[in-house]
């Protein structure tokens, strides 16, 4: 049985983003997340070719739904659609929102990337179900980054939903560390989202069951 669309965002507050190293493969680095207790997992392929992607979407999905984790594809409206992913990631140079909505309709879960309020804003009005808000700080996963945003970046994005009235999930991304997670929490954010701080750990499961347990309990 399929979860519900509120119930797989309540996967949300830990988002693990595939990244391929010489050390692992996306497949390899889905499964360190879900045995490390995340359950949610956004498989990103960037510059891969699409039908180079589409048997990797299939072994991750197959995955995700042993371990009852929420399973995003990145960019890839149409894939989602195919497979019926739980849903999609949009970057700021990828399909509107508003257009991938009509695409897939009220049950998929949509995500999109934002910079600033005015990036939050926008994405609110199109019908987003999550906004990943980044970056934190530099990282090397990805090009052509916007500006860092840092804590207090977070904290006045926060503050200018509040007084607008808007309520959608914040989602940290971009350089987080294991030691930046409480602070970043302060800011009012919703999740994190994590990808080379794990992998890069010497025993990455151990570290992504670090993460999940300070966020259910608050300390690692």
């Amino acid at each position: 049985m399929r979860m519900m669309k509120n119930e797989k965002l309540k996967n949300g507050g830990v988002q693990f983003i595939t990244h391929y190293t010489e050390r692992y493969s996306y497949l390899d680095a889905a499964r360190i997340a879900l045995e490390g207790d995340c359950r949610w997992v956004q498989l990103r392929m960037k510059d891969t070719p699409l039908e180079a992607i589409e048997p990797v979407a299939l072994e991750v999905q197959a995955l995700c739904r042993q371990y009852g984790a929420t399973f995003i594809i990145d960019d890839h409206v149409e894939l989602a659609g195919k497979l019926h992913a739980d849903g999609v990631h949009l970057g700021k140079k990828d399909m509107p929102i508003a257009d991938a909505r009509r695409i897939l309709g009220e049950e998929y879960i949509i995500g999109g990337t934002a910079n600033t309020f005015e990036d939050v804003w926008q994405h609110y009005k199109a019908g987003a179900d999550y906004i990943g808000c980044g970056p934190f700080r530099y990282t090397t996963t990805k090009k052509n980054l916007s500006p860092i945003l840092g804590l207090e970046g977070y904290a006045a994005i926060i503050r200018r939903m509040q007084e607008e009235d808007i309520h959608l999930p914040i989602v940290a991304i971009g350089g987080i560390t294991i030691a930046d997670i409480p602070a970043i929490m302060q800011t009012g954010v919703s999740g994190i989202a994590l990808s080379g701080t794990v992998l890069h750990a010497d025993s990455p499961t151990d570290e992504m069951r670090r993460i999940i347990s300070f966020m259910k309990n608050g300390e690692f």
